[in-house]
């Protein structure tokens, strides 16, 4: 039950997160030549960890 309740919550999270993936990843641009497959690829990615990351605080705390 406590793993649902974690995902309901970064499911919720998910459309927060897209603008600090974004911002992280413009970030790595910077310093790592990217291209767009693996630029929209690390985005995704890096929303689904923000969002398991603060849904697994939200629970916890």
């Amino acid at each position: 039950m406590q793993i649902i309740m974690i995902f309901v919550f970064s499911i919720v999270l998910l459309i927060f997160m897209i603008y600090p993936a974004i911002k992280i990843v413009e970030y790595l641009e910077k310093y790592i030549k990217i291209s767009n497959k693996t630029y929209d690829l690390l985005t995704v990615l890096i929303t689904i960890f923000l969002s398991l990351i603060v849904g697994l605080g939200l629970y916890y705390l």
